[in-house]
């Protein structure tokens, strides 16, 4: 294990977060970033903040950037080396009306058993405290999962927070650049403003899986689960797509 390796992991134990600068390249990221808005043309009822899981495992170019080696090759220092995809989303805030999204940790929303899963938030645009970027609690996920409750009151993405209070006198706001990685840890408590910039944020969650981790949703197989490294462990997995001519986002490979 590198040194640059050892200290990643050391600063994500004792905080719950870590960010990869420069992980793929401009060219990569300018795809995604036509992808997002091919997606939003194709599917009009949903809005920039909520392209996601049901719209992974039928399209190629969205599985080619979640199976890139070098997300994987970060995956995998958390995970081990066999790795699936549990979900994806496309996080679009447009400009000037981008929702919030409200503190919360992403297990409290997930079935998983046991909860051994990794997220990489990868920055398909520039993120900063003006667009709306994403803000972390450091070192909140050495707490236990909290209840989860509904806010009608704020229109936020996903319509419920943390039932548990927060000091935001400690959040950390996460600045990216298009194509760095931030890694975070499933308990951690994070949120992030509404996009009242003139710029779009642009964030796709990725969420990796040890193939040893079970997806105990009665929807089986799960819509996004997707088999991207090794032995294939206690899950059934959709297929990957083939290309269909005139039907699919630019290059799938």
């Amino acid at each position: 294990m590198t040194s640059h390796v050892s200290e990643s992991l050391e600063r994500y134990e004792r905080d719950g977060f870590v960010i990869f600068r420069n992980v793929l390249d401009p060219g990569l990221m300018g795809q995604a970033s036509e992808h997002v808005a091919w997606l939003q043309e194709r599917h009009p009822e949903l809005r920039g903040e909520d392209l996601g899981n049901q719209l992974v495992a039928g399209d190629p170019f969205w599985v080619r950037l979640v199976s890139d080696h070098r997300l994987l090759d970060i995956a995998e220092n958390f995970v081990g080396p066999d790795i699936a995809l549990f979900a994806s989303h496309y996080i679009s805030k447009p400009p000037r009306t981008g929702r919030p999204v409200l503190w919360h940790q992403d297990g409290a929303y997930w079935p998983l058993d046991p909860m051994v899963v990794i997220t990489l938030w990868l920055a398909v645009d520039d993120s900063t405290p003006e667009n709306g970027c994403m803000r972390v609690i450091p070192r909140s996920h050495r707490e236990n999962l909290h209840e989860l409750r509904p806010r009608a009151d704020v229109d936020s993405v996903l319509g419920s927070e943390s039932a548990t209070e927060v000091d935001e006198s400690r959040a950390v706001d996460l600045t990216l650049s298009a194509g760095d990685v931030e890694v975070h840890h499933p308990h951690i408590m994070h949120s992030s403003h509404a996009n009242t910039s003139p710029r779009r944020r642009c964030g796709l969650t990725i969420r990796y899986i040890p193939t040893s981790t079970r997806i105990t949703s009665s929807e089986q197989p799960f819509p996004s689960a997707l088999l991207l490294r090794g032995a294939p462990g206690v899950n059934v997995y959709q297929p990957w797509p083939e290309p269909i001519p005139g039907q699919n986002f630019g290059r799938s490979s």
